[in-house]
């Protein structure tokens, strides 16, 4: 902005102080004439004729500072606002909803644009309870004939469809399989196998009451990564033992003497389909989080394996998200679920939380497709001729 457009832009915020709407708009017309890339003066215009009654000038001249910055938060709610002062319903709440995910934190802005956001939020939030109740009613009878696995999946599409879902997908940090589906938590009927898995819980119970007393200096921190690297979320957990684990396997092969120290929860363990990868996985452990620790938001390592649980000790208040679901851990309910979808896990509880943690092939790949998945990483790790620096 030259230093003359500069002047005409301060004269005419005077003469908005001063109540001259029509001597503002005619100098700031004359200002975007000369300067038509500043989006500080369509801006201004925007707002002189909005003052103005003139909402069809006004939505031009914001259509300008759009066009210049299309993520304009304060161009976007007040285009909403005219939309709204002119009783289209519809359109502005749609157009609320386009400024809300723009809105940056409530506390940097102005009583008056806090005001105008609450109006937003409880505009879009009426508009999205409306809609949602029209879209059941009208998808009642095609998602009646679902399977309850099918019924889940429309109701996340519903809900993601009304963007009070965030979709999350698949984020390994080393190795992406492609074509498997983004499954946050899997259906039970996949894995014939759980309900005895399950059984063991009372013995597995038995032998980690052992390796607790016995074994105690065993259990050593989950998160172990030197300090030079960069910690991101794991700074406070790293080398921490509020998250501490009993691992069974050391870089996919059995250790020993912890295997003979529980010998059931081995079995129990060796009967599930584990990935096998060498000098990865299988991987398998107790794993054990302190009162009132979380573990952050974080992905696994690869897609083309998934992540059991099975709780153990379990005080009130723990939970675990993965992706937009939230549960919470039942003794002896086991869950598979994907690990490279955004996931984190909590214990808001006075007392420790334990559960047994292993990992499976993802049912949905081929004989051929894991032995291909083995051959490429195992030549990965043999051309660098390095011992990998994280299990599977």
């Amino acid at each position: 902005m030259s230093e003359e457009v500069a002047r005409m832009n301060r004269a005419a915020m005077q003469a908005m102080a001063a109540g001259d709407l029509a001597g503002a708009e005619s100098v700031l017309a004359e200002a975007v004439k000369r300067d038509s890339g500043s989006v500080a003066l369509w801006m201004n215009l925007a707002v002189v004729r909005g003052q103005r009654q003139d909402l069809q000038g006004s939505q031009a001249a914001l259509r300008q500072v759009l066009t210049l910055d299309n993520r304009n938060f304060a161009a976007l709610l007040m285009q909403a606002v005219l939309l709204d002062r002119q009783g289209r319903g519809k359109e502005a709440a749609i157009a609320y909803g386009i400024a809300i995910a723009q809105a940056p934190p409530d506390r940097h802005l102005d009583p008056p644009t806090r005001q105008a956001l609450e109006r937003a939020r409880e505009v879009h939030g009426r508009y999205v309870e409306e809609l949602g109740r029209f879209i059941r009613e009208r998808a009642a009878d095609a998602s009646g004939h679902c399977a309850p696995a099918e019924r889940k999946r429309v109701e996340s599409f519903i809900e993601t469809t009304l963007r009070r879902r965030r979709r999350y997908q698949q984020e390994p940090t080393d190795f992406y399989f492609p074509g498997l589906a983004p499954i946050e938590f899997y259906e039970r009927g996949e894995f014939p196998w759980l309900a005895e898995f399950e059984s063991a819980t009372g013995a597995i119970q038995r032998e980690l009451g052992r390796v607790l007393v016995e074994d105690e200096k065993e259990f050593e921190p989950y998160i172990q990564y030197d300090e030079h690297l960069p910690l991101e979320q794991w700074r406070e957990l790293n080398r921490n033992p509020r998250w501490s684990a009993f691992h069974f396997y050391d870089k996919g092969v059995p250790i020993e003497e912890r295997c003979r120290r529980a010998p059931e929860t081995f079995a129990a363990v060796r009967r599930l389909p584990q990935a096998e990868v060498a000098l990865r996985s299988p991987t398998a452990m107790f794993s054990v989080l302190q009162p009132r620790t979380r573990i952050p938001p974080h992905h696994g390592v690869a897609n083309f394996r998934l992540v059991v649980h099975l709780p153990l000790v379990l005080p009130p208040d723990c939970g675990f998200r993965v992706g937009g679901e939230t549960r919470e851990w039942r003794i002896g309910e086991a869950w598979v679920f994907d690990d490279t979808i955004e996931h984190e896990a909590w214990n808001e509880s006075d007392e420790v939380r334990i559960i047994l943690i292993c990992d499976i092939w993802n049912p949905r790949l081929s004989p051929d497709e894991r032995a291909a998945i083995q051959a490429v990483i195992t030549a990965t790790d043999a051309f660098n001729g390095a011992v990998p620096a994280a299990q599977i």
